[in-house]
C-alpha cells in the first residue's frame, strides 16, 4: 500500500510502498478514504514532538482519517467489516497518512450520516479539541463572553460554533475578509486582527480560546474577567506552570488543550451535525501525492477551516468544487 513517510524528523515526506497493517487484539483496520492535515502533524514531521513520538524509523505520518473497516483483530466487537467510521490512531501511533490504517477500538468511532469521509475526517482531532477545550477547560456556560483568536481556521470555526450551541457570545478574531464567514457561523461580534489588536481592547472575556496559539497569556490576561480563563493549543512554560503549579493561587486561570477522543464527545458531536447545528468547513482537498504541497500550506495559516488529503474511496467528490458548498 502507499503511505506518506519520514525517514528522519526534517522536512522531507516520501510517499512509498509499505506492508499493509495487520491488526492487534483490539484494532480495527480502516481502508482510508481522507485524512485530515493538522499542525501536530507537520510539528511531529519537523521533530518537535519527537518526546512523543520517539526515534523510530521509518514513520507513517497522519493523526486523524474516515474510511471503511476491512478487517477487525480477534477481540474487537464494535465494528464489523463495511461500516463507515474515523479513526484516531493517536500521536505515538500515527500511520493515518496511507491507504490502510490499524487503529485502536477505542478510539474508531460511526461516521456521522450525511457528511463526505473528508469532513468526517476532522472531527476526531479538531473538532474535539474546541469542544474540550471550551467545555473541559474553559468551564463554558451560557451567556458567557468569549473570544475565539483564529476564528475561521481548522479548530476556530468549530470553535465559534460549539461556544454558540452553549448559549455564549462570540467575538472572533480573524482577518476582515472573513468576518462575513464567521458571523455565519455564529460570531455575534469580529475583531479584524490586520487592523486591531484584541488585547489592547476595553472589552473583558470570561474566556479566551487562541486556537491559533499566537497570543501569549501574558498578552491576555488584562483583557480577561477576574475569574477568566485562558486556553490555548500549544504548552508554553507560563501556561503549564499556570495550569499546574499555581492553578489553586490565581484566579485567572490559563491551560494547554490536549485532545482525548472518546466515544461520548464524538456522539455529541455527530448529533449536532445531524441536527444542522454544526457545520464542517473544508478549505482544500490534495491528492495524497501532493502532501508536501498540503502541510505547505496548513503552514501559512491562512486556510479556511479545515486541509484535508484525498485518499482512497471510488466515488467521491475529487475537489473542494464538487461540495457544491464548503458546507455540509
Amino acid at each position: 500500500m502507499e503511505a506518506a513517510i519520514i525517514h528522519r524528523y526534517g522536512r522531507d515526506v516520501e510517499i512509498k510502498d509499505v506492508p499493509m497493517p495487520t491488526p492487534g487484539p483490539h484494532d480495527v483496520v480502516i481502508r482510508v478514504a481522507a485524512a485530515a492535515i493538522n499542525p501536530v502533524d507537520w510539528k511531529i514531521r519537523d521533530g518537535m514532538l519527537r518526546l512523543l513520538t520517539g526515534r523510530k524509523f521509518p514513520k507513517i505520518l497522519g493523526s486523524e482519517c474516515a474510511g471503511e473497516v476491512v478487517d477487525t483483530g480477534s477481540s474487537a466487537q464494535r465494528f464489523r467489516k463495511g461500516d463507515h467510521v474515523m479513526g484516531y490512531p493517536g500521536i505515538r501511533r500515527l500511520a493515518a497518512y496511507a491507504q490502510y490504517v490499524s487503529v485502536p477500538e477505542r478510539t474508531t468511532f460511526p461516521k456521522p450520516a450525511g457528511i463526505t469521509f473528508e469532513q468526517a475526517s476532522t472531527l476526531p482531532i479538531a473538532g474535539l479539541t474546541a469542544l474540550q477545550a471550551l467545555r473541559n477547560l474553559g468551564h463554558i456556560a451560557a451567556g458567557h463572553e468569549v473570544l475565539i483568536n483564529g476564528a475561521a481556521g481548522g479548530v476556530g470555526h468549530f470553535a465559534v460554533q460549539v461556544a454558540r450551541i452553549f448559549g455564549a457570545r462570540v467575538t472572533a478574531v480573524c482577518s476582515g475578509a472573513k468576518a462575513d464567514l464567521v458571523q455565519e457561523l455564529g460570531a455575534d461580534r469580529v475583531i479584524d486582527y490586520t487592523t486591531e489588536d484584541f488585547t489592547s481592547g476595553t472589552r473583558r472575556y470570561d474566556i479566551i480560546f487562541d486556537a491559533v496559539s499566537k497570543r501569549s497569556f501574558a498578552d491576555c490576561k488584562r483583557v480577561l474577567s477576574p475569574h477568566g480563563r485562558y486556553v490555548n493549543t500549544l504548552p508554553t512554560f507560563p501556561v503549564l506552570v499556570n495550569q499546574y503549579l499555581l492553578v489553586v493561587l490565581t484566579r485567572q486561570k490559563a491551560a494547554t488543550v490536549m485532545v482525548k477522543p472518546n466515544s461520548a464527545d464524538m456522539e455529541l458531536m455527530r448529533s449536532w451535525i445531524e441536527a444542522d447545528k454544526l457545520r464542517i468547513l473544508i478549505d482544500k482537498v490534495y491528492p495524497l501525492a501532493e502532501i508536501g504541497e498540503a502541510f505547505a500550506y496548513s503552514e501559512t495559516g491562512k486556510a479556511t477551516g479545515k486541509v484535508v488529503l484525498k485518499v482512497g474511496q471510488e466515488g467521491l467528490p475529487r475537489t473542494i468544487e464538487s461540495f457544491g458548498s464548503a458546507f455540509y
